[in-house]
């Protein structure tokens, strides 16, 4: 489907404003990225419910030894999901302009 000028425009400017920012979201991963609040953000809910959970079980079971293992997966997804955001960025954006699309058609 070929779109003008002005429903690319249209598609651009909604992207804009309701689109995800990959700056906020590096902050996010940066400062809060153990409690997977940028997996939040970035709509992917039970990712980030399975972060923040493997962060408390990691520093509760932390004293008798295996915690380590859990904060170790934690970690090891934190530098995965370093690579991982301009993706999910992407594919915000995509829902976003499929979404606009649909309602132009209508």
């Amino acid at each position: 489907m070929n779109l003008t000028t002005e429903e690319r425009m249209l598609i651009n400017s909604e992207i804009q404003a309701k689109g995800k920012n990959t700056l906020v979201a590096y902050i996010l991963w940066f400062f809060l990225g153990s409690l997977g609040i940028h997996r939040f953000y970035l709509g992917e809910t039970t990712t980030g419910i399975v972060i923040l959970i493997l962060t408390i079980l990691g520093w509760l079971t932390l004293i008798i030894g295996i915690g380590f293992l859990f904060l170790a997966a934690v970690g090891i997804w934190l530098i995965a999901d370093l690579f991982l955001i301009p993706g999910l960025i992407q594919k915000d954006h995509d829902r976003l302009e499929a979404k606009v699309k649909v309602s132009l058609n209508k």
